[in-house]
């Protein structure tokens, strides 16, 4: 099925979901990829402090904070 009669079927409120793989689903622009970054360690300490408050990964508590950062920057 092309993606215009998939299209037209989902905006026709027709039934989609049977022609879906959920095992092969991916969303758009959310494939991941492996970053490193050395920091020196006092730039490491105040992450990690606020990521215990918060209750977070170190690395998820990153995440969110260059998210923030790109959002205002409009990047």
């Amino acid at each position: 099925m092309k993606a215009e009669e998939f299209e037209g079927r989902f905006e026709d409120g027709g039934h989609v979901l049977d022609l879906l793989d959920p095992d092969r689903a991916r969303r758009a622009e959310q494939e991941q990829r492996r970053v490193d970054v050395d920091l020196p360690v006092r730039m490491i300490r105040s992450p990690d402090r606020e990521a215990r408050r918060l209750g977070v990964a170190r690395q998820s508590l990153i995440r969110i904070v260059v998210a923030r950062y790109l959002e205002e920057a409009k990047v």
